[in-house]
C-alpha cells in the first residue's frame, strides 16, 4: 500500500486533537478526590454525555476498522451486529436490566453478581472480564499502531507505544470522567471524518445502484448468487448461499441472541457509562438514546469497506492483498481513506480513526482498572483498606492494564478482519454469561453454586468446540482445531464464532438451571429485592413527559429498526 504524505494542515489537526485529549485529562484531574470519582464519575453525568459515552466506548477499532473490513467481507449482511444484534439489545439493558445495575448501587457488573449470587461467581467473571478488555484494547492498540505503520511510515513497535501513552496519559490524570468526556468529543469527530468519506465513495461509484451492481459482480465472482453483498437477509436460507457462511437460525441465535444482548447487557465497558449517569431514568434513558445514532452507524463505518470491495472487485488492486491471495480487509477503511480526501480533510479522517481507536482502548482500560480494583485487589487481595489506598490503587491498574494490552496487541496480527477475533472472545466471555444473567435476574430459585458452576461448564464448552471446528481454510491452532481432530468446518470464521457462542450459552444455561434445582438457595427473597425482576417493585415514569420515557423511546428504536431491516431485506 502507497504511504500516504501528509500536509502541514493535516499535521495541524492531529496535534490539535492531541492537545485537546490531553488537556481534557489535565483539565478533569483535579475533580478526581475519590475512588468513585475515578472508576464511576462520582454518578454525576447527564444522560445525553452518557449515552454518547455508552456508543463511542464501543466504537473502537472493532467498530471502524472491523466493521468497515468486514462490510468487504461479508457485505450488507454486517448490518445485523446493527439491526439485528446491537439495537434490540440496547433496548433490553435500558428497560429491564438498566433498573437492577443502577438501583443496587452496585459498583460494576462483578459486584452486581456477588449481590445476586456469591463471591466465587463475581471473581470468576471479573477474571475473565479483566482478560476480556485486555484483549479488546489490545486490537484497538494493534490497528492503530498497523495504520501508523502502513500509511504514515512509522515503525509497528513506536506507534504502539505511541498510543499506549497517550490514552494512559489522560486516564491516570481524570479517569473515567476524562475517559467520557474524551469519548463524545470522539463521536463527533468520527461522524466528520467518515461522513466526507461516504459521500465522495458513493459519488464515485453511481450512488447505491452503482455500488449494488458492482457488488453483485463480486458476488458472482465469488460464486454466489448476485445480491450476496447488497442484501442482509435474502440469501440467508442456507450457510453455503452468502459470504458470512451462516443460515438464518445461526445468526439470529448466535449473533441477534447470545453474542449481542451476552455484550450489551454484561459487559461493564458499555454498562459503566450508563452507571455513571446522574439519576435512574437518566441510566435508563441511556441506551436508548444511545441507540438511535447507533442504528445510523452502517453507513459510516460498514458502507466504506462494501464501497472499497466493490472497486477492488471491479477495477483491481485497490486493497493489499495478503500472502494466501485473500485482500486485507482490515486496510479497507485507511485505504478508502488515502483514495477519496484530499489534504485537510485527510488530516480530520486520521484524526477519527485515531480518536476512534483511543476510544477503544481507554474504554477498556477504565472498565479493566474498575473491575481489577474493586472485584478483584479489594475484594481478595487487600480488603478493608483506606478509599486514597483503592484510588492509587486504580492508578496502578490503568498502567499495568496498558502493559497487558500492549502484548494482546501483538497477538491481534494472527487475524486478517479484527472483529473475528473480537467476536470469538466474546464467544467464551460474554455468551455464558448472559445465560447467568438472564436466570438470575428472571428466575429466583438460581443459585450461586449454579451460576457458577454453569459458567465454568459454559466457558469450558466454548472451548471445546472451538477446539474441534475449523473455519475453512484455516489452520489449527488460534484459529480452531487444538485438539488436532476437526469434526466440522464452517465457512467462515464468523460463523464459527456464532455456533461457538450458541453452544457456550446453551450449555451454561442448562448446567445453570440443573445444578440449581440440585442444590440449596444461598439467597433469601428479602437479600434479592432489587436484584430479581420478580421481587422489585415496577418503576413509574408518570412524572416524566410522554416523550421522554424510556418505554416510548424503546418502541420509537424498534420501529426504526424494523423499518431499515424492511428496506435493506
Amino acid at each position: 500500500m502507497q504511504q500516504i504524505h501528509l500536509g502541514p494542515i493535516d499535521y495541524a489537526i492531529l496535534g490539535v486533537y492531541f492537545a485537546f485529549v490531553l488537556g481534557i485529562g489535565w483539565t478533569l484531574r483535579r475533580f478526581v478526590k475519590s475512588s468513585e470519582d475515578f472508576f464511576l464519575s462520582g454518578r454525576s453525568i447527564p444522560a445525553w454525555i452518557a449515552g454518547l459515552a455508552f456508543i463511542s466506548a464501543n466504537l473502537g477499532a472493532q467498530e471502524v476498522i472491523g466493521m468497515g473490513a468486514s462490510g468487504a467481507k461479508y457485505g450488507m449482511m454486517t448490518s445485523h451486529f446493527y439491526w439485528l444484534g446491537a439495537i434490540p439489545a440496547m433496548v433490553f439493558v435500558g428497560i429491564f436490566m438498566m433498573p437492577f445495575y443502577y438501583g443496587s448501587r452496585a459498583r460494576s457488573v462483578p459486584e452486581y453478581l456477588k449481590l445476586r449470587f456469591d463471591e466465587k461467581t463475581r471473581g470468576f467473571n471479573a477474571i475473565t472480564f479483566a482478560v476480556m478488555t485486555v484483549f479488546s484494547s489490545g486490537i484497538s492498540m494493534y490497528a492503530l499502531a498497523k495504520l501508523l505503520e502502513l500509511i504514515l511510515g512509522w515503525s509497528f513497535h513506536t506507534s504502539v507505544i505511541l498510543s499506549a501513552a497517550i490514552v494512559l496519559a489522560y486516564i491516570f490524570l481524570g479517569g473515567l470522567t476524562s475517559a467520557i468526556y474524551n469519548e463524545v468529543l470522539q463521536f463527533f469527530l468520527i461522524v466528520m471524518g467518515f461522513l466526507p468519506l461516504v459521500l465522495l465513495g458513493l459519488k464515485d461509484v453511481g450512488g447505491w445502484s452503482g455500488l449494488t451492481a458492482k457488488l453483485n459482480t463480486v458476488a458472482t465472482h465469488a460464486g454466489y448468487a448476485p445480491g450476496a453483498w447488497s442484501s442482509s437477509w435474502r440469501h440467508l436460507d442456507a450457510a453455503s448461499a452468502n459470504p458470512m457462511g451462516v443460515e438464518w437460525f445461526g445468526l439470529v441465535m448466535g449473533l441477534g441472541f447470545v453474542l449481542s444482548f451476552g455484550y450489551w447487557c454484561t459487559d461493564f465497558l458499555v454498562v459503566q457509562r450508563a452507571m455513571a449517569a446522574n439519576s435512574m431514568t437518566a441510566a435508563r434513558r441511556t441506551p436508548l438514546l444511545a441507540a438511535i445514532p447507533k442504528m445510523l452507524f452502517p453507513v459510516l463505518v460498514i458502507l466504506p469497506g462494501m464501497i472499497a470491495i466493490a472497486m477492488h472487485g471491479t477495477g483491481g488492486g485497490l486493497l493489499p492483498v495478503e500472502s494466501d491471495g485473500t485482500p486485507n480487509y482490515n486496510l479497507a477503511v485507511p485505504v478508502m481513506l488515502a483514495h477519496y480526501l484530499p489534504s485537510g480533510l485527510l488530516g480530520l479522517g486520521l484524526t477519527a480513526l485515531m480518536a476512534s481507536f483511543m476510544s477503544g482502548m481507554a474504554g477498556n482500560v477504565t472498565a479493566f482498572n474498575a473491575v481489577w480494583t474493586y472485584d478483584i485487589y479489594q475484594s481478595h487481595i487487600r480488603p478493608g483498606q483506606s478509599d486514597q489506598h483503592y484510588l492509587r490503587m486504580g492508578h496502578f491498574a490503568t498502567v499495568f492494564g496498558i502493559l497487558l494490552s500492549v502484548v494482546a496487541a501483538y497477538a491481534a496480527t494472527r487475524f486478517n478482519n479484527i472483529l473475528d477475533m473480537l467476536q470469538l472472545v466474546f464467544a467464551f466471555v460474554n455468551a455464558p454469561l448472559f445465560a447467568t444473567f438472564l436466570l438470575g435476574m428472571f428466575w429466583r430459585r438460581t443459585t450461586g453454586h449454579g451460576a457458577f458452576y454453569g459458567l465454568l461448564i459454559g466457558t469450558a464448552a466454548a472451548a471445546i468446540h472451538h477446539g474441534l471446528v475449523l473455519p475453512h481454510g484455516a489452520t489449527p491452532g488460534l484459529k480452531g482445531a487444538f485438539f488436532g481432530t476437526v469434526l466440522h468446518t464452517y465457512p467462515s470464521e464468523m460463523a464459527q464464532n456464532f455456533w461457538t457462542a450458541i453452544f457456550a450459552w446453551s450449555a451454561c444455561f442448562a448446567a445453570t438451571i440443573a445444578i440449581s434445582l440440585a442444590t440449596k438457595r444461598n439467597k433469601s427473597d428479602d437479600e434479592l429485592k432489587g436484584l430479581v425482576y420478580a421481587l422489585t417493585p415496577r418503576l413509574t415514569d408518570h412524572e416524566i413527559v410522554w416523550y421522554k420515557r424510556p418505554a416510548t423511546l424503546a418502541v420509537l428504536v424498534l420501529g426504526l429498526t424494523l423499518v431499515l431491516n424492511v428496506i435493506f431485506w
